[in-house]
């Protein structure tokens, strides 16, 4: 028999969590699918985590409209959400005589687009406040609002809230048929059918596929990949801001941004891929981010990574966000062609979907005292000497320190799991707490976490895994097959 629900969102990254938190103060039942195992997407959790300002954005478009509206909602959000949080500023770099002609061009834009606090910067003053950059700087323009965030506990936060109110996530759920139905939809997934009245799609790197379940047909979309390193807390880099290139028509070029937990990152590549799920870095794409930062910061030294990543943005052709109902459809909605500038806009785009969604005829009854704030995880390596006293009399497995690099205690790794939407691998702790991210990369808690994860879940260490099914961490135990081999 199949689950019934009002509002069926296809995609937990950050446009399909912010708008599940954004929906949930109504008296709806909601649910979150995703075929991922955990909710944080694939572009969401994998990117350069910056928060826009849209300066550089197609002006007069509907992306450079609602990153400019995303922006300033961040400080209340953040606060909202007790997520980290940072407006670092940027500073983007001309080196060369054709760069120093782009910038009027920028400026020109950034006005257009309504971000007038951006100014031009000569050498001197970029030297002054950045001295690490390339001392053959020319000028540069100064971006005051563009600001840093850890994109995972963004989605992380929206995701609670919105299960505090009482919507139902569903992960390692993969839809595999959407057809009309009466009264709305039946939805065919992984794991069983459900009957939607409306449905969202908010699928990223796959919604052009859903939508042509529909029959809508009129676009395409395919990976573009980013490759980046992430270097460690001790590396001299000696930049306070996000240090940018001056940006193509392709991409915004390769950066050097600090991150919220004190570590940089270099990237990212745009290389256009075919494979929707590949994932892995090259030694080409990570030599070629190298090159292109050390030409904007000299000092910065790839011998101080710690990791490499990488991400895949959905490109969508024809280009452009893309929110939008069919009249032949009635409650379907398609948000597509969101991809660098998407983290930022999330929120403004959950609340554009919400408006559509309302003029669609989703019923609009208020939920009874909403939840509409959360409290974040107790960081101990962040809390001072008395705070983290405190933190032990509360609770003494804050004194079992797990992970030693990021100073991960036992008690905020059970805090992530036993949460909702919570932890239920690996990487769904690392990303909520960090345990792993540190200098030697899960070496001392690699074998500690999975005890720990099993012990919880009420499963064997053979059903722990890095990032769901398919990924166990162990495959058996070294003295029995000892035995079976003899």
């Amino acid at each position: 028999m199949a689950e019934k629900t009002d509002l069926l969102i296809i995609g937990a990254g950050a446009v399909g969590t912010a708008l599940a938190r954004e929906l949930s103060r109504l008296s709806l039942r909601i649910l979150v699918v995703d075929r991922l195992h955990d909710v944080g997407g694939d572009a969401s959790k994998s990117n350069s985590a910056i928060i826009h300002t849209g300066f550089d954005a197609p002006p007069g478009t509907l992306e450079s409209r609602l990153v400019t509206q995303a922006n300033p909602m961040y400080d209340r959000l953040a606060a909202d959400l007790d997520i980290p949080f940072r407006r670092v500023g940027a500073i983007l770099v001309a080196l060369s005589e054709e760069e120093e002609a782009e910038l009027p061009h920028i400026l020109e834009k950034a006005l257009a687009n309504g971000v007038p606090d951006v100014e031009r910067l000569e050498a001197a003053a970029i030297r002054g406040m950045e001295p690490a950059v390339n001392p053959a700087v020319r000028c540069g323009l100064l971006v005051p609002r563009e600001s840093i965030i850890d994109p995972f506990l963004l989605v992380v936060a929206q995701a609670e809230v919105a299960a505090s109110n009482g919507v139902e996530f569903s992960t390692g759920r993969e839809v595999t048929g959407l057809q009309r139905h009466p009264g709305g939809f039946l939805v065919a997934t992984s794991r069983g059918d459900i009957e939607a009245s409306f449905v969202v799609n908010a699928a990223g790197m796959f919604t052009d596929r859903l939508s042509a379940q529909l029959g809508i047909k009129d676009f395409t979309v395919h990976p573009r990949r980013g490759q980046f390193h992430v270097l460690d807390r001790a590396a001299p880099v000696g930049v306070q801001r996000i240090i940018l290139p001056v940006p193509t028509k392709t991409t915004k070029g390769r950066l050097l941004a600090p991150t919220v937990h004190g570590n940089w990152i270099m990237g990212p590549t745009a290389e256009e891929l075919e494979d929707r799920t590949t994932h892995g870095t090259t030694q080409e794409g990570l030599a070629e981010v190298v090159r292109d930062v050390r030409r904007l910061v000299p000092g910065a030294d790839p011998s101080w990574a710690i990791t490499q990543y990488d991400g895949l943005r959905p490109v969508r052709t024809p280009d452009g966000y893309h929110l939008r109902s069919f009249p032949g459809i009635p409650g379907y909605l398609e948000l597509s062609g969101i991809r660098s500038t998407g983290v930022t806009a999330s929120v403004a785009v959950a609340r554009y979907a919400s408006d559509l969604l309302q003029q669609m005829g989703l019923p609009q009854a208020a939920r009874t005292g909403p939840v509409t704030r959360r409290k974040g995880i107790s960081c101990f390596r962040e809390a001072e000497p008395a705070a983290r006293a405190a933190l032990v009399e509360g609770d003494p497995l804050y004194a079992s320190v797990i992970c030693r690099c990021e100073t991960v205690t036992e008690a905020e790794i059970l805090q992530a799991i036993r949460r909702t939407p919570g932890a239920r691998d690996v990487d769904g702790i690392k990303r909520r707490v960090r345990a792993g991210l540190g200098r030697c990369q899960g070496g001392f808690c690699g074998s500690r976490i999975p005890a720990i994860l099993a012990r919880e879940l009420g499963c064997t260490l053979h059903e722990v895994s890095k990032k769901g099914p398919g990924s166990e961490i162990l495959n058996g135990g070294t003295k029995s097959q000892r035995r079976a081999a003899s």
